[in-house]
């Protein structure tokens, strides 16, 4: 059992938590049971070693089997030791490694996507995983994140994710004008979410078509220069008082909306 929270063991997971020890290990942290779960059920070969204190795997019995059955065994620790390598105040028992295991651009778009989202300096760990979380449920085909976006493999992405971050091709560190001009040679039609764009309702029968959907920062949208590589831009209405929506509120409702109209025309 690991029982000293300073050991070298113990800190080299811990380091996981920045991103220049993500970079150059190319691992990154899983907190919880459900990250855990979801990584064993979806992508075992890319877990690396699973910690748990002995409660925790009681609790959590099925994480225990699913790691046996990846080939892996349970590291049992000390709480002192799970605080110790977490980014959160409350690990819930479970810390897991796991290899980075991004897609690349050509395998998404030679895919035939029907519907996809790309990500252009999206800096908020949360509105990104939850934007990721959301394509995952909208069943949309691929993430793409521009090289400007907050890194997908940050703990408060993975944990906003819920697991989805394991369920579908997520693309990284590419340019954003590279990205659009291979969905537009895979016949989609790139759409800016933009607030100076056109009514949503107005141009909502374009949703059936093979869409990919380009969201931009939290507060200054998109630049000009990213509006201009979109065929067109669409705006959602506000009906009530609020001054805005959520970035990933957002993108919910577009990737949805898109999600519905595919659906209704197939």
């Amino acid at each position: 059992m690991l029982e000293n929270p300073r050991s070298p063991r113990v800190r080299a997971v811990a380091k996981l938590t920045k991103r220049s020890a993500r970079q150059e290990t190319g691992l990154f942290l899983l907190e919880g049971p459900q990250a855990a779960r979801e990584a064993l059920a979806f992508r075992p070969d890319t877990v690396v070693e699973v910690f748990a204190t002995p409660a925790a795997m009681e609790r959590h019995q099925d994480v225990r089997d699913a790691a046996q059955a990846a080939g892996l065994d349970i590291v049992f620790t000390t709480e002192s030791v799970l605080d110790a390598m977490a980014d959160t105040v409350t690990p819930q028992g479970i810390v897991a490694v796991a290899r980075q295991s991004p897609t690349s651009l050509r395998d998404v778009f030679d895919g035939a996507p029907r519907l996809v989202a790309i990500c252009e300096e999206v800096r908020d760990p949360g509105n990104l995983g939850t934007i990721i979380r959301a394509a995952d449920a909208a069943g949309a085909d691929a993430v793409v994140l521009t090289g400007r976006t907050v890194d997908p493999y940050n703990p408060k992405v993975v944990r906003a994710t819920t697991g989805s971050l394991f369920h579908l091709p997520v693309v990284v560190d590419v340019e954003l004008d590279v990205a659009v001009a291979r969905a537009h040679d895979a016949g989609l039609r790139v759409i800016a979410a933009d607030v100076g764009g056109d009514d949503f309702l107005a141009q909502r029968r374009v949703l059936a078509e093979p869409t990919a959907w380009l969201f931009g920062n939290e507060a200054r949208g998109l630049e000009q220069s990213a509006r201009d590589l979109a065929d067109l831009a669409l705006r959602l209405p506000i009906y009530g008082r609020a001054e805005s929506l959520n970035l990933a509120t957002a993108a919910s409702v577009c990737l949805y909306e898109t999600a519905f109209a595919q659906r209704a025309a197939g």
